[in-house]
């Protein structure tokens, strides 16, 4: 690991305290303060290879204070730490060309990795978007998962990659392309989304690459496409997998040699598009079964977000009622709020139709019920169609309530009862059976390497798997391995 200095500031004496000890023992040279004006005064004088700072200082932001390091020492790298956990700190921390932006708590060593991969990095200035001022913040969550997608998101802003984003229906993939979009360097230019599965298949290649007049029966006119209309900014794909093959078949080609023809057309046209697709399908099933093409997949999946169902991420819903609750009082509705009963029920709903299910459920709740405080009973009412989880027992996250007792086979039973009655009267999509070995796999490969360090070889041998094959796995579930030593 490389050797060097490193400025520390952070207003809580006892976490500057901990991250001292941490780096020291790293090999470390650290120096800390409570305020900017010491930190700035360091910078200026040339000392410290690296800072790390917290953005909340008593004499001043850090946000403020970053872009007058990166003016003096543009080569010098600063890694964020905020407690805020928000969409637009990450943003901020990214915009102002911080190298690494650390939602608080952080593991520690991920910390110390952080660092030794700034400090061996070449030493060029970091460049960033222009800042955006935009206070409208258009994610909310601060549970681990989103801490995840924000620190993506902020990385993804000054590049111009492809991005697929999977997640189930109502996660927000919309939301999250366009403040991809709205957040990136095609700011100035159009977001143009189009809904795969809500145009006729015969009709998806003009509505993407426009038609020439007389191109077909009822091409009455020249019709600009999708890609004309986005040139400049970004093009939003949603619903992937539902492109018919002979449409697959173009966008490959425009993603390869970065120009189209429209139906009927001859002349070749360049695009300057940025591609972000979404999908709410496993489309490495839809490979297997001929229904997508594996080129096109490899194409669009350059960069992969996953964005988790709500019920992997209970403990945002507090804070995303709150915000349904002032966007409708904003457009005219009462003032609602929830007391702890009624949180507890919503907390304990399965939430088949996730982020965008809470949404609509806020917003009956604020439309038919004249009480300023929505209780227990009034959840019950509107979700009992549902069954709700059982309750958590005290000091355990969701997700961990079984007894411990319970056998692998009695818990995957469970997990596919419950995930059947998500869909009421209708049946999972297409898949399942991928979908579930999958996700079993993944978890079982990963248990496995963490149980050896790492160590292939010996995991390979754990579970009874030749060794190529579980290189294979690891790189198809893109899976990490980090190979550790025995303390």
């Amino acid at each position: 690991m490389p050797s060097g200095q490193i400025l520390l500031a952070d207003d809580d004496a006892a976490i500057r305290t901990v991250l001292n000890q941490a780096l020291s023992r790293a090999g470390y040279e650290v120096r800390s303060t409570s305020n900017a004006a010491t930190l700035w005064r360091w910078v200026a004088q040339g000392e410290g290879d690296i800072v790390i700072t917290d953005v909340m200082m008593p004499d001043e932001n850090a946000f403020d204070l970053l872009p007058r390091i990166k003016k003096l020492r543009p080569e010098l790298p600063i890694i964020v730490m905020s407690a805020q956990n928000t969409f637009m700190t990450a943003i901020k921390a990214s915009e102002r060309g911080a190298y690494e932006y650390l939602p608080k708590p952080f593991d520690l060593k991920e910390l110390v990795a952080v660092v030794g991969r700034a400090l061996s990095r070449p030493r060029t200035a970091i460049s960033s978007v222009s800042p955006v001022e935009n206070e409208d913040i258009p994610l909310v969550g601060r549970s681990h998962a989103m801490q995840e997608i924000y620190r993506a998101l902020a990385r993804l802003m000054p590049t111009d990659l492809t991005v697929m984003i999977t997640g189930e229906s109502g996660t927000g993939k919309e939301l999250v392309a366009k403040a991809l979009h709205d957040y990136g360097k095609r700011r100035q230019g159009p977001f143009v989304a189009v809904n795969m599965a809500a145009i006729p298949r015969e009709l998806i290649e003009s509505e993407l690459f426009g038609h020439e007049k007389g191109a077909f029966t009822g091409a009455t006119s020249r019709n600009t496409g999708r890609f004309e209309q986005a040139e400049g900014g970004t093009l939003f794909l949603d619903e992937i997998g539902d492109m018919p093959m002979e449409a697959q078949t173009r966008l490959l080609r425009v993603l390869q040699q970065g120009e189209y023809t429209t139906v009927g057309g001859r002349v070749p046209i360049k695009t300057n598009v940025r591609i972000v697709a979404a999908t709410n399908k496993d489309l490495r099933v839809l490979i297997q079964q001929g229904l997508f093409r594996e080129d096109l997949y490899f194409r669009l999946n350059v960069v992969p977000l996953r964005l988790p169902p709500l019920r992997e991420r209970v403990e945002d819903i507090p804070d995303l009622a709150r915000h349904f609750f002032m966007l409708v009082e904003k457009e005219g509705l009462s003032h609602k709020q929830l007391d702890v009963e009624a949180m507890d029920r919503l907390k304990r709903y399965r939430w088949p139709g996730n982020v965008r299910e809470l949404e609509n459920l806020v917003r009956r709740l604020a439309a038919l019920y004249p009480q300023d405080t929505i209780t227990g009973a009034i959840i019950d009412a509107e979700l009992d169609s549902q069954p709700l989880l059982p309750p958590q027992p005290a000091g355990k996250p969701a997700g961990q309530a079984q007894q411990n007792s319970e056998g692998l086979s009695e818990a995957v039973e469970r997990h596919l009862a419950e995930y059947f009655s998500g869909f009421r009267d209708s049946l999972p999509p297409p898949g399942l059976y991928h979908r579930i070995l999958r996700e079993i796999e993944g978890p079982l490969i990963g248990a496995a390497l963490a149980a050896t360090r790492g160590n292939q070889i010996r995991a390979a041998e754990l579970l009874g798997v030749n060794r190529n094959t579980l290189r294979k796995k690891v790189r198809d579930l893109e899976l990490m391995v980090v190979r550790t030593n025995r303390s």
